[in-house]
């Protein structure tokens, strides 16, 4: 079958794929013919007509994730494939298998452990020899975890200052709102665990992406607040940071370890200094425990599922553009040298900045098909894209920039040794 379409965008009338297909309308280059795909053709029409004349020759796809054929002829008509549609444990594995047969490039916004350790295991050799690179988590999941230690790595190596050690990343600043989807990412992947209790391991396995390669000892979450040491401000876990620690250790793993033998990494937000430090600090993790608690349980779930957006659901355009976000990775390498990454942008961090990093990814993996050394496999955003979406972000006015850092220069709260508490 001809590949007659560069990048098809699967998923278009969802909340993020709407969002991703007006990006695409206008960062795509002319003459990159960009496909919508979903179940109706009514309703991708819609779309097409809602994004104006720039699109109005964009070609419409009928395909269905439970439609094996369909997906395997929408793979095989396309250079790369955008998957927008979630829950990906529940309809992404039939797409990942038909790029990975087809060696049809492939992107995808997942933030979901239990999806991506079943694509590694039945579609990265596949992928690897159809040549097809299935880049998952090109969004907040896991873009600005993953590029900076990217940026960090890079620095380190230029300088010969050795391996990273204890690396951080803290979110300074996440400013937006929660879609439908994203709550029912996290339902299904708390089903998933409470009908097999065998795949609360694989979840809690801080390598559960890595394919079996173990990284350096000591890399456990901190589940409780704490008080960072150096800093004496309390901290807290990331809420997205069971995900972003192992997609980075897989990018590690990819890299055979290019970050060095004592890397370690998590990912906190600081919640002050004192007794108001200590009380925000346990009221964010309170807060995270009951509701993930309450989804959990059938009495409690429906109650829980009136309060929060249904799929479909997410802030609106107003809300998204007052959002942005800005992460600060630090870390320490093997001769002592101090750096830190800061990676920022405008726009709600889970859908403007997403839908522009996903968008991104396509077109830098569009731009980059065949070229010598870019491997296939079930691949990571640093490790399939690397310098060349560092670039691509930058020029649609993210920061991402590395420094290198003496001790003195440290910034509060920057501290990336063990805490206590």
């Amino acid at each position: 079958m001809t590949r007659d379409l560069d990048i098809t965008l699967f998923g278009a009338t969802g909340f993020v794929g709407r969002l991703v297909a007006e990006h695409l309308v206008q960062a795509a280059p002319e003459g990159v013919v960009v496909a919508l795909a979903g179940r109706s053709r009514e309703r991708l029409a819609t779309v097409r007509d809602e994004l104006g004349p720039a699109a109005s020759g964009w070609p419409l796809m009928v395909a269905d994730s439970t439609d094996a054929a369909s997906l395997r002829s929408l793979a095989a008509r396309s250079r790369v494939v955008i998957s927008t549609v979630g829950p990906y444990q529940r309809h992404g594995i039939p797409l990942v298998e038909a790029c990975a047969q087809e060696g049809t490039d492939y992107c995808d916004l997942t933030g979901e452990v239990l999806f991506v350790r079943e694509a590694i295991e039945r579609c990265h050799e596949q992928a690897r020899a159809s040549g097809a690179r299935i880049v998952v988590s090109c969004g907040f999941d896991s873009v600005p975890s993953d590029l900076g230690v990217h940026l960090l790595r890079r620095a380190a190596e230029a300088d010969g200052a050795g391996g990273l050690t204890d690396t951080t990343m803290w979110v300074r600043e996440a400013r937006g709102g929660i879609s439908g989807g994203t709550i029912d990412s996290m339902r299904v992947q708390l089903e998933r665990m409470r009908d097999e209790p065998a795949l609360r391991r694989v979840v809690g396995d801080p390598f559960a992406l890595t394919g079996g390669r173990q990284g350096a000892s000591g890399q456990r979450e901190h589940w409780r607040p704490f008080v960072e040491e150096g800093s004496g401000r309390w901290a807290v876990p990331f809420f997205m940071a069971p995900y972003n620690t192992r997609l980075v250790r897989r990018s590690d793993a990819l890299l055979d370890g290019a970050s060095g033998p004592r890397f370690r990494y998590r990912e906190l937000v600081s919640t002050g200094r004192g007794l108001r430090g200590g009380l925000r600090a346990r009221a964010l993790v309170a807060g995270m425990g009951a509701l993930l608690g309450a989804m959990a349980t059938p009495g409690l779930r429906s109650l829980v599922d009136r309060a929060l957006p249904s799929p479909g659901e997410g802030p609106d355009r107003a809300r998204r553009e007052a959002g942005s976000f800005r992460t600060e990775t630090l870390t320490t390498t093997e001769d002592g040298s101090r750096y830190a990454a800061t990676i920022a942008g405008r726009g709600d961090p889970g859908y403007a900045a997403t839908s522009v990093e996903l968008g991104q990814a396509a077109l830098v993996l569009l731009a980059t098909r065949g070229r010598p050394g870019r491997e296939g496999g079930v691949l990571t955003p640093a490790m399939a894209l690397g310098d060349d979406l560092v670039e691509a972000l930058r020029a649609q006015g993210f920061t991402l920039a590395v420094e290198r850092r003496d001790a003195a220069d440290a910034a509060p709260g920057a501290a990336t040794g063990a805490g206590r508490g």
